[in-house]
C-alpha cells in the first residue's frame, strides 16, 4: 500500500489552509466592517470559485502559472516551476476552498455587537488593534469553521489540483487522485483503504468542531 497520496494531501491542505486563513480573516474582515466601492465585485469573485466546475477553474489557472501564462512567464525568469508541481497542488487547493473561509468568516464578524468595536474606538485603539483584540476573540468560532471546512475542502480537491499539478505518482498524486487511479484499475481494496481514510478524517474533524463550538467562552 502506497501512503504517500495521503501524506501528501496532508501536506498539501495544511499548507494552503495556512495561506487562506493568513489571506482570508482579513478580508472577511474587510467585507464585514467596510464599505467600499467595487464591494459587491469582490464578493461575487469570490463566490465563484463555489460555483464554477472545478475543471473550468483549474483551467483558467492553468492559463495563469503555466510556461505561457503571465505568472509562469515570471517564475521561469527566476527558474521557479509551479505547473505540474506540489505547490501547484497547493495553491489549487487554496483558491478551491478560500471562498468557504472568507464567507463563514465574514458571517462571524458581522454577528458581532458593532458598539463593542466603536467603544474601542473611542479608547483610542487603531482599526489593526481592533481586529486583533475585539473581532478576532469575538468572531474566533466561526473562523476555526472556516478553517475546519477549508481544511477538509483541501484535502479532498480533485478537479483544480488535476489540472494543475497533474497525477503524477510520487510527485502530485493526492489522495482523491490515488483514490480515482484505484477504481480505474479495478484495485477496489486499495480504493476503499484511502476512501475510509479520507473520509474518517473529515468525520473526526466535523466532530471535533462541533463539540469546541458548544464551549462557553
Amino acid at each position: 500500500m502506497d501512503w504517500f497520496p495521503v501524506w501528501l494531501s496532508l501536506k498539501v491542505a495544511l499548507l494552503a489552509t495556512l495561506m487562506t486563513v493568513i489571506a482570508g480573516v482579513p478580508i472577511a474582515w474587510l467585507m464585514a466592517r467596510r464599505r467600499f466601492p467595487g464591494r459587491d465585485l469582490i464578493s461575487a469573485a469570490l463566490l465563484t470559485p463555489l460555483v464554477l466546475p472545478p475543471t473550468v477553474l483549474g483551467y483558467y489557472l492553468l492559463m495563469l502559472i503555466g510556461a505561457r501564462g503571465p505568472i509562469g512567464r515570471l517564475l521561469n525568469q527566476w527558474n521557479v516551476e509551479l505547473a505540474f508541481t506540489w505547490r501547484a497542488a497547493v495553491l489549487a487547493a487554496a483558491v478551491g476552498s478560500f471562498a468557504l473561509l472568507v464567507k463563514t468568516a465574514q458571517a462571524g464578524f458581522e454577528s458581532i455587537d458593532g458598539r463593542l468595536e466603536q467603544a474601542a474606538q473611542t479608547l483610542g485603539h487603531s482599526d489593526w488593534s481592533i481586529f486583533w483584540s475585539v473581532s478576532i476573540p469575538l468572531a474566533w468560532r466561526s473562523i476555526l469553521a472556516g478553517t475546519v471546512l477549508a481544511f477538509c475542502k483541501a484535502l479532498g480537491d480533485f478537479g483544480i489540483t488535476l489540472m494543475v499539478a497533474g497525477d503524477i505518482p510520487g510527485r502530485t498524486q493526492t489522495l482523491p487522485l490515488a483514490i480515482y487511479d484505484h477504481v480505474q484499475a479495478n484495485q477496489l481494496d486499495q480504493a476503499n483503504i484511502l476512501s475510509l481514510v479520507s473520509v474518517g478524517s473529515v468525520f473526526l474533524l466535523v466532530l471535533a468542531l462541533g463539540r469546541i463550538a458548544r464551549l462557553r467562552y
